[in-house]
């Protein structure tokens, strides 16, 4: 009874890799304490371990192996344990990014139901296999309001339709869902696209000789002239110097008018004004198809 008086003092609980204590005893350590064996489970590996420990011999309390005959030291045995499988439960990965930078997109991540079969090894059971809640796979995310941002109409068709010029279109500042029109101060001008850009659509044709109706014909009666206007111009109608000469259309001509046989009046006689041989010219050389030279000549041009 005064061994058991000399341990029953304080007890430490000491595991492996920790420093206990030592404790006051009288005597020999064999004759106070003994190896005992305490049972350890460890669940996750499947693995029950027996542990031996060096305890007192009054209070069974635990105390530093070496106050216990090493060769009474049984052996640590070990023992399957938890069998049964363990309950399925969620597994949540992180979230993706975010589908849109503004005016909200969705974020996902992955929600699996799954369970343990082994230290390193488990499956995937189907969703109705975890009895908890499951968590959300999608949530919205970045719902602030995208700043505006430059939108660009269709071009316009190339100006003039030949030769080198420019294309143009409208850029407007809108919001992001463009519904909004803001004025172009609210967008960044460094990011703004080109109004106006240059094209040709081939080259162009050359000026051309334009001319214009015949005019009246100066005679009233017999060999005349008409005239008309003759213009180079290019092909937008504006005038111009270069057509060649060598092609330059006419700008006059001659014309006849049908002459009346009839006397120029009833009552006043067919008669030569003049009595030189003023009117045998007028008849050589044709003139009779004029009216002034036909009233001159009146008679020698008769028939004629």
């Amino acid at each position: 009874m005064e061994s058991s008086a000399l341990v029953r003092m304080l007890s430490y609980l000491c595991w492996s890799g920790h420093q206990c204590n030592s404790l006051p005893l009288a005597g020999r350590a064999g004759q106070l304490a003994s190896f005992k064996a305490n049972t350890l489970a460890a669940a996750w590996t499947g693995v029950q371990r027996q542990e031996v420990v060096c305890k007192r011999l009054d209070d069974n309390s635990i105390v530093q192996n070496n106050y216990c005959d090493p060769d009474s030291k049984p052996p640590e045995n070990h023992r399957a344990c938890n069998a049964e499988p363990c309950p399925p439960e969620w597994f949540i990965g992180d979230w993706l990014e975010c589908s849109k930078t503004c005016d909200g997109g969705m974020r996902t991540r992955a929600v699996l139901c799954i369970r343990k079969i082994g230290p390193s090894e488990e499956e995937t059971l189907d969703y109705s296999g975890c009895l908890t809640h499951r968590p959300i796979e999608k949530e919205p995310c970045n719902n602030q309001s995208c700043p505006p941002q430059w939108v660009a109409l269709d071009w316009s068709e190339c100006t003039p339709k030949c030769g080198p010029g420019f294309k143009h279109r409208i850029v407007l500042c809108k919001s992001s869902d463009l519904a909004k029109t803001f004025p172009a101060a609210q967008c960044p001008e460094e990011s703004k696209p080109p109004v106006r850009i240059r094209c040709s659509l081939g080259r162009c044709p050359p000026p051309r000789w334009v001319t214009g109706d015949w005019g009246q014909c100066s005679a009233q009666c017999g060999l005349g002239q008409q005239m008309r206007t003759v213009q180079c111009l290019s092909y937008t109608g504006q005038a111009s110097s270069d057509c060649p000469e060598t092609v330059r259309p006419p700008s006059m001509q001659q014309c006849e008018s049908k002459c009346d046989s009839t006397p120029i009046s009833n009552t006043e006689e067919c008669k030569d004004v003049n009595k030189v041989a003023y009117c045998p010219l007028v008849l050589k050389f044709k003139f009779c198809s004029r009216a002034y030279f036909r009233q001159m000549c009146c008679k020698t041009c008769q028939g004629h």
